[in-house]
């Protein structure tokens, strides 16, 4: 694989030079990241699609994430960020289909990664059977739909678990259904002050959808 080469930045946002990613995870250099969260908004009852980190990832595989996620290269401007969609879930979005929620600082320190991003945070408003998603192996292990507003209260941390109905892709390359609760050591470990800012900004965009 070729070296990925990231713009890095400031703290104030100033870029001020290029690294390679794993370098700025090393050394804990801003960079930039692109994130998606799909979510079909209806009377009946409002869910979120999480994916589950492929177990090929080295960092923080089997856990689980946003819908769509992905670091934008030196040459990347934020809107190619979205070929990151139909790469790892096989839908096609374009960029004027997006919500933007804003740029946020999104800081995760663990003893093997120190990983300091400027995370550019989008909605995505669909109707997508979780049958239609078409997984890259490398990067996506399976998919999940949880209820939306339990999704914000857990981001929140007033809840620590969610039910959630989604597949894992089995040894066969088959998708394996699935109901089952996930607890807060199953999430990648964004920040608390990250996870409140995305839960407020979908509160806020959300006003008056949610049931």
């Amino acid at each position: 694989m070729d070296t990925e080469i990231l713009k890095i930045f400031d703290e104030q946002g100033r870029q001020i030079g290029t690294a390679a990613r794993d370098e700025a995870h090393k050394k804990g250099l801003w960079h930039e990241t692109f994130q998606v969260y799909f979510i079909d908004v209806n009377p009946e009852g409002s869910t979120l699609y999480l994916q589950q980190r492929s177990h090929r990832k080295k960092d923080f595989p089997r856990l689980f994430d946003m819908t769509v996620a992905g670091h934008l290269m030196e040459h990347e401007s934020v809107h190619d960020g979205v070929r990151e969609i139909e790469e790892e879930v096989g839908i096609h979005v374009s960029i004027d289909e997006l919500i933007y929620l804003g740029k946020m600082k999104n800081i995760i320190n663990t003893n093997k990664i120190a990983d300091k991003e400027f995370s550019h945070v989008f909605l995505y408003e669909c109707k997508i059977p979780l049958e239609s998603f078409s997984l890259q192996k490398e990067e996506v292990d399976g998919m999940a739909k949880v209820d939306l507003h339990d999704f914000i209260q857990f981001y929140y941390g007033k809840c620590n678990q969610l039910t959630a109905e989604g597949f894992m892709i089995d040894q066969d390359g088959k998708k394996a259904m699935y109901t089952r609760v996930l607890s807060k050591d199953e999430f990648v470990p964004h920040s608390k002050e990250y996870t409140a800012a995305v839960a407020e900004a979908m509160s806020s965009h959300l006003s008056g959808k949610l049931d």
